[in-house]
């Protein structure tokens, strides 16, 4: 039987020194002490300092073998002996900075490619901000930012299509990047829209459900059965969207990608230890 495919998506600005849950957790699901885990600062423009911190905590949290792969340009992404180190690896995390740079560089190359071996073998791909919008088939590389959703305000690049059907957004309620994702859906409702506060993931497993950890929330945009005027108005205009669903996921919800429900939520009290499950459905 095959492992569960696992992305761990990270909304940005996680804890890395103190109890660094979530980095813990992506450890972990690496396989812990013997965890094979490759560090892609691509797109930071502090790379040694992001190799240093990641190395530590995920050092400090039990991985005991890693490395670092930073191809500058699309040529070198495409050497072979790049796409062989990531094969060995049981986990792969990609760092935080400019994802219109990490687009470039991966969408389609060796080592890209190696990526979503990497995943669809059970190895668990992780990303923080720039690491987390390129997780999704199309991600948003520039875009303004703000409450109302507008017109032409975004610009869609390839990603890396671990995860189809969906836009990935992140450092979602402390950038207010409301509006650049519903612009996005509202515009192509065939698509899910996840936008991820800080130090706030998303665990997905088989790309079918996913859970909430962290100290913020996830959010779900679902234009679905939206109306909007999006063919008609005019650049930069504020759109109509009526009609969206937005689900609002602190920790401890458990969500279905295919239904688009709930199905869990364990209420989270971190001040006192203790988790309560306050509702549970499976809905048809």
């Amino acid at each position: 039987m095959l492992s569960p495919t696992k992305l761990l998506i990270i909304g940005g600005a996680e804890d890395r020194v103190g109890k660094a849950k979530i980095l813990k957790r992506f450890v972990k699901l690496a396989g812990g002490k013997a965890s094979t885990i490759v560090i892609i600062p691509t797109a930071s423009s502090f790379q040694a300092e992001v190799i240093a911190s990641y190395s530590e905590v995920f050092t400090r949290h039990g991985c005991k073998t890693l490395d670092v792969i930073n191809p500058a340009d699309r040529i070198a992404a495409d050497d072979p002996a790049l796409a062989n180190r990531i094969n060995a690896a049981t986990g792969v995390f990609m760092s935080g900075g400019n994802q219109l740079k990490l687009a470039q560089v991966f969408a389609g190359t060796a080592a890209g490619e190696a990526i979503r071996r990497a995943h669809q073998r059970g190895a668990v791909i992780g990303g923080t901000s720039a690491g987390a919008s390129i997780m999704s088939e199309f991600m948003i590389s520039l875009g303004d930012e703000g409450v109302t959703p507008r017109q032409r305000s975004t610009q869609l690049s390839q990603g890396l299509a671990l995860l189809e059907g969906v836009i990935v957004d992140q450092h979602f309620a402390q950038r207010q990047r409301y509006g650049r994702l519903m612009s996005i859906v509202a515009s192509s409702p065939n698509l899910i829209g996840i936008g991820i506060d800080e130090d706030t993931a998303i665990e997905v497993t088989d790309n079918e459900s996913f859970t909430v950890i962290g100290r913020g929330a996830a959010y779900v945009l679902d234009c679905r059965r939206a109306i909007t005027d999006a063919p008609e108005a005019r650049s930069g205009a504020p759109l109509l969207v009526s009609g969206a669903v937005v689900h609002s996921l602190p920790a401890g919800s458990t969500f279905d990608l295919a239904k688009l429900v709930l199905t869990e939520f364990v209420e989270q009290h971190p001040d006192s230890g203790i988790t309560v499950t306050v509702a549970a459905s499976s809905r048809p």
